[in-house]
């Protein structure tokens, strides 16, 4: 038996539901009715929705209203200028808020949800709870002007609005579960690692959006889940907080630069928030995940600076696997890396051992050598990788085909546990090559304080200019197999490390 005897209230501004054309009814009924419907379906029972849709603004504040809110176990507010500058409704809220002050939060959610029909300047004749909860968005800007979602402006718009209500309705519906019974609600395994979706641009906040939805219909719980201050220092003090809290950070960065915190820097909220992950990163071994859609550029030449850095810099990456692609990559790389923090975190004791023979594991890893090449290339180096193994020598190639994410983890861990890296130019192009050597010089981030490994450039058919400029230069490292197998200086590098390895 429900504990409520009604499940929303719906407070909003009656102006707000006028209706722009007369055979349409307003836009807050029409929320109502497609919440109702979406609600009821997830519970599997007609839901029990009230709303004011008789008495305006501008009377006294009726009883009958307040009177519900001690059987009420929701409130949904929809906020709009008018909403804010409504004593009426700014009153109800309030009111809410107060009769419920004990009990506002279950398993840290509000029981009320901040729909944002339209964008507001400043929210402060709200509840200070209230100021702080994220809101639903419910309309994007097209040109800088903000719409509202709702299919009088196109069918797009009708969509995106019915989206959102089905997300809002998911949530809404879990609240509820637990409201009825909270004392069989279940709360989080402890083994479910906590996700720091990271603030985004408009560009990319659907995305987001549907990141998130996943995440919490698999059960994990996603930061932020409150509003961040405006203000630099307090946003700065709120993100890494929260990242002390996590264990993975995302970050999904567009086109646009986004919102700027208030402060000396003028540093958007991207920047920032991936700037503090990389060194908690560093110093926490937080997991991270970025992601750029593809061919993804910006006018902006800040936001283009971040884009260069995360592409090219390895202090914006540390700790961190760059995904460049649809959607579905994201969401693969971030179910993938999910699981394995979860059966890392089942294995304490393993990881334990790993830390106390770590000294051991780097001899043993004195004879593995990681070969880097174009999957063109892969034939030709059969008579390399012979050679090498008869020196002793525990070649590895990379994973070419198969799941993004696993080629991904599987040529990261060959990367960082390898004693030596040799990459066989020969059929890769130059540009191919320059971006392995920019991965190179990433590598130190990926290695949390491990030795780094020797890294050898083997020179293969065809020639080009670029090879014979490095050989021409003499540049460290390089290996001139173009004739044949340089089985001489081959030897003399292996023997000597092997040697060096041993006597150590």
């Amino acid at each position: 038996m429900s504990l409520y005897n009604v499940d929303l209230f719906i407070s909003y501004a009656h102006i707000d539901n006028q209706p722009l054309s007369e055979e349409k009814s307003g836009w807050i009924s029409r929320f109502h009715e497609a919440l109702h419907t979406l609600l009821s379906m997830r519970l599997g029972k007609k839901v029990r929705i009230w709303r004011d849709d008789k008495l305006q603004g501008n009377d006294s504040f009726a009883e009958e209203i307040v009177n519900q809110f001690d059987s009420t176990a929701i409130l949904i507010s929809v906020v709009t200028p008018r909403y804010l500058n409504s004593e009426w409704c700014t009153r109800e809220v309030n009111e809410f808020c107060r009769r419920t002050s004990d009990q506002m939060f279950v398993d840290q959610k509000a029981r009320i949800f901040k729909i944002v029909k339209t964008p507001v300047e400043s929210q402060s004749t709200l509840p200070s709870v209230m100021q702080g909860l994220l809101g639903y968005d419910f309309y994007v800007f097209e040109d800088g002007v903000p719409m509202e979602l709702d299919d009088a402006y196109g069918q797009q718009y009708g969509q995106d609005f019915n989206r959102k209500v089905n997300k809002l309705a998911f949530e809404v519906a879990e609240l509820l579960k637990q409201l009825d019974s909270p004392a069989d609600a279940p709360s989080l395994p402890d083994n479910k690692p906590t996700v720091y979706l990271a603030e985004c641009s408009f560009d990319v906040k659907e995305s987001r959006e549907a990141v998130e939805t996943q995440l919490k219909c698999l059960g994990y719980q996603v930061l932020p889940d409150r509003q961040l201050p405006n203000d630099e220092t307090g946003y700065i003090d709120a993100v890494n907080a929260l990242l002390e809290r996590s264990d993975v950070s995302i970050h999904l960065v567009g086109e646009q630069h986004g919102a700027v915190p208030h402060g000396p820097n003028d540093r958007s909220t991207a920047a920032i928030q991936n700037q503090l992950a990389a060194q908690h990163s560093q110093n926490n071994h937080l997991s991270r995940l970025i992601w750029l859609p593809e061919g993804t550029s910006s006018d902006d030449a800040k936001q283009q600076q971040l884009i260069n850095e995360l592409h090219n810099d390895a202090r914006a990456q540390h700790g961190a696997d760059l995904l460049t692609g649809n959607l579905e990559m994201l969401k693969t790389a971030l179910h993938s890396l999910l699981i394995n923090i979860e059966q890392a975190q089942q294995q304490p004791s393993e990881s334990d051992a790993k830390a106390t023979d770590k000294t051991t594991e780097e001899d043993k890893q004195a004879n593995t050598l990681y070969l880097i090449c174009t999957e063109q290339d892969r034939k030709a180096t059969v008579p390399l990788r012979k050679f090498l193994r008869e020196q002793g020598i525990d070649v590895s190639m990379p994973a070419f085909k198969g799941d993004a994410a696993q080629v991904r983890s599987i040529n990261q861990q060959l990367l960082t546990s390898s004693h030596t890296i040799m990459i066989y130019y020969g059929e890769g192009e130059e540009a191919w090559k320059r971006s392995i050597d920019t991965e190179m010089r990433k590598l130190p981030a990926y290695l949390d304080g491990k030795q780094s490994p020797t890294v050898l450039t083997y020179l293969a058919s065809p020639t080009s200019c670029d090879k014979e400029d490095m050989v021409d230069m003499d540049e460290t490292g390089v290996i001139d197999g173009i004739e044949g197998i340089a089985q001489d200086m081959l030897h003399s590098i292996f023997s000597n490390a092997l040697s060096t390895a041993d006597a150590s």
